[in-house]
């Protein structure tokens, strides 16, 4: 299945943004979610849990979750794809 999304406004704020997707190999809404921050040309920063326990433990007490994708979008933390959450974030 192919997930669309809308592309954020492009009067956006080009302030520039950190964002950190907390990330498994074999999770499918965490491909959504750094396929959305590249077709919007965000640049993050892709951690993979299962191969770092220290960040692994950081999403957590980030999070509160185990689950992922945890996204952290200059401090703001969200569990789960959520373009709309995202867009809103980043204008």
């Amino acid at each position: 299945m192919i997930k669309k999304f809308r592309k954020i406004s492009k009067n956006m704020n080009t302030k520039k943004h950190k964002v950190i997707v907390y990330s498994t190999p074999t999770c499918p809404y965490c491909v959504y979610a750094k396929e959305y921050f590249k077709k919007n040309n965000v640049p993050f920063e892709d951690v993979d849990v299962t191969k770092d326990q220290t960040k692994a433990q950081e999403m957590v007490m980030k999070s509160g979750q185990m689950g992922v994708p945890v996204i952290d979008i200059d401090g703001n933390i969200l569990v789960g794809f959520q373009p709309d959450a995202f867009a809103q974030l980043l204008k």
